[in-house]
């Protein structure tokens, strides 16, 4: 009998959310249905989404940043059906590996000039894992400062260092010496970093959760005081990395020259997981000092010929159709664009961001009708209100886009960076309409509101 996955997809496509329910995670079909997400997904080309009935939707997430370069992209696709059909020797352990000297040697001319060294893993949270461990060991201290409102994955290590309440909750206790600082506040950095006993700060250039910016000199004092105190700078680039902001790597954009740069999600071109951690020769030569030492830290699946075959594509990509400036272009356009909605709209608060990565804040109103209805919801779930702007952008606009984070009046979009001037117009016209339903009440809208607030308040009662 033969084996054939395009028969199992078609034959049981209705199916998943049953399968999901009995075998995996039942609370997200629940959540799934609740917000009237549960569609059954046909195909999926670039920007787009296509379900069962041939509906077409623009994919604002691109897996939480994974599909820079849109879904299926043709030149990865063609460059991992041609890594298998060559029968490669493949995680032979006792050896090393073609593929991942040369996406190491393509990445380190993205890097700052002090950055020499690459260690491959899997993901995001595994570089955060191995940044921990390469501090620890390069500086021999054991302290690690992050920042409050951070997110820099969930095992254990990389929880440690999770600035959210609600991902750590239950899990503890957590490894020891984390603590953070507010992001921005660079008297509260140096006051941590003071007594010497801090091998790593990690920070995210752009905060993921809420798409909070920098103050325009705080990385640049960050690096100095990191050099001042014998600290190490961890950058993690996981989802700033690799063109999401308009630069390759979001330090760019202040000139920052980290000690160690984190970075997965898009270089796996949206197939193969893949992660890695750029850093310099001295940690590198640290950590891997003597012969025996030479698989001290390592991951069985690193630098599968998949994984290395899927990033060097990418990087290919990125470069010959010159996403990284086209994305910078329509991304500040669309913040701008959305921005100059402000002044009609009491509801919406700022756009900002960098790129293809951006945020739209709503806050309270000031005019009573509106500020009533406001308060009703906060009051039921501390920033609803973002689910009466993604749910209608979702069923009638077609455009999928997330919360930026728990108890946030913030809509978080990660397009990818293929988006065209259509894709850029149909966003701003969509957000415009939703937006100004919002401030139509009563409305149907605001029916959805009170149903969301209901679901809300039986949830806190059980």
């Amino acid at each position: 009998m033969s084996f054939s996955i395009a028969e199992l997809f078609t034959k049981h496509n209705q199916d998943k959310f049953d399968l999901y329910e009995q075998h995996l995670n039942n609370q997200m079909v629940r959540v799934l249905k609740t917000i009237g997400y549960d569609r059954h997904y046909k195909s999926a080309v670039g920007q787009y989404l296509y379900d069962q009935d041939g509906t077409e939707y623009l994919d604002l997430l691109s897996g939480f940043g994974v599909f820079a370069l849109g879904r299926n992209h043709p030149t990865i696709a063609d460059a991992l059906k041609e890594t298998l059909s060559l029968e490669l020797p493949n995680l032979v352990q006792l050896d090393v590996s073609v593929l991942s000297g040369l996406l190491a040697q393509e990445l380190l001319k993205t890097t700052p000039d002090n950055i020499n060294k690459i260690f491959f893993c899997n993901s995001g949270t595994e570089a955060v894992e191995a940044a921990i461990k390469f501090a620890r060991f390069t500086t021999k201290r054991e302290k690690i400062v992050y920042c409050e409102h951070a997110y820099h994955g969930l095992t254990l290590g990389a929880l440690s260092l999770n600035g959210e309440e609600i991902f750590r909750n239950g899990f503890g206790p957590l490894i020891p010496g984390c603590s953070a600082v507010p992001f921005n506040d660079l008297v509260a950095l140096e006051q941590a970093l003071s007594n010497k006993d801090v091998a790593a700060f990690i920070v995210e250039p752009i905060q993921g959760k809420g798409v909070n910016l920098p103050d325009d000199n705080y990385l640049v004092e960050v690096e100095k005081l990191c050099k001042k105190y014998g600290t190490l700078m961890v950058a993690d680039e996981v989802q700033t990395g690799l063109g999401r902001t308009g630069k390759f790597w979001a330090v760019d954009h202040w000139g920052v020259k980290p000690d160690m740069i984190c970075m997965a999600k898009a270089l796996s071109g949206g197939h193969v997981p893949v992660g890695a951690v750029a850093m310099t020769t001295k940690i590198m030569d640290t950590v891997y000092n003597r012969m025996d030492r030479a698989v001290v830290h390592g991951s069985t699946f690193a630098k599968n010929n998949l994984a290395m075959a899927a990033g060097l594509a990418t990087l290919h990509v990125l470069k010959e159709e010159n996403l990284i400036e086209k994305s910078g272009i329509i991304g500040n356009d669309i913040i701008a664009s959305i921005n100059a909605m402000s002044s009609k709209y009491e509801f919406l608060k700022e756009a900002r961001g960098k790129g293809m990565m951006i945020a739209i804040e709503f806050h309270a109103p000031k005019s009573l009708k509106l500020k009533a209805a406001w308060a009703m919801l906060e009051a039921a779930n501390k920033g609803l209100f973002c689910q009466m702007i993604t749910i209608p952008l979702f069923k009638e606009h077609h455009i999928l886009t997330q919360v930026a984070g728990h108890g946030m009046n913030v809509v978080k979009l990660l397009p990818p960076l293929v988006l065209t001037q259509k894709d850029r117009d149909h966003i701003v016209s969509s957000f415009d309409q939703v937006i100004a339903e919002t401030h139509q009440i009563p409305g149907s809208i605001w029916d959805l509101g009170k149903n969301l607030a209901s679901h809300a308040l039986k949830g806190k009662s059980k």
